[in-house]
């Protein structure tokens, strides 16, 4: 049973220039809130549910689709590890570089 989440510092960094740049580009805090609150609301949904994503190409990590985000974590045996939360918007092969 998964009893806590952690965010790799991979994951935490890009996440916060993903809200980052919302905020600069809007000049406003405010999707950057929701954005976040709509993250965390999912991840600790997966603390509760973990298979509830689907296998990814990857090895050993699975992935849940919210809106134009994905999310990719690796379930332990007692951690739900949160890999990478990746803006469907930015090039596939940066993705590919971070994740493998």
């Amino acid at each position: 049973m998964v009893r806590r989440i952690i965010w790799t510092s991979k994951a935490d960094t890009i996440f916060s220039n993903i809200l980052e740049f919302y905020i600069e580009r809007n000049k406003s805090k405010l999707y950057s809130r929701k954005l976040n609150k709509e993250i965390n609301d999912i991840v600790n949904l997966l603390l509760k549910h973990p298979f509830l994503g689907t296998k990814s190409d990857y090895k050993d990590i699975r992935v849940l689709i919210k809106g134009d985000y994905k999310i990719f974590y690796q379930i332990k045996p007692n951690e739900l590890i949160i890999l990478l939360v990746w803006d469907c918007g930015q090039s596939l092969d940066f993705l590919n570089r971070i994740i493998t």
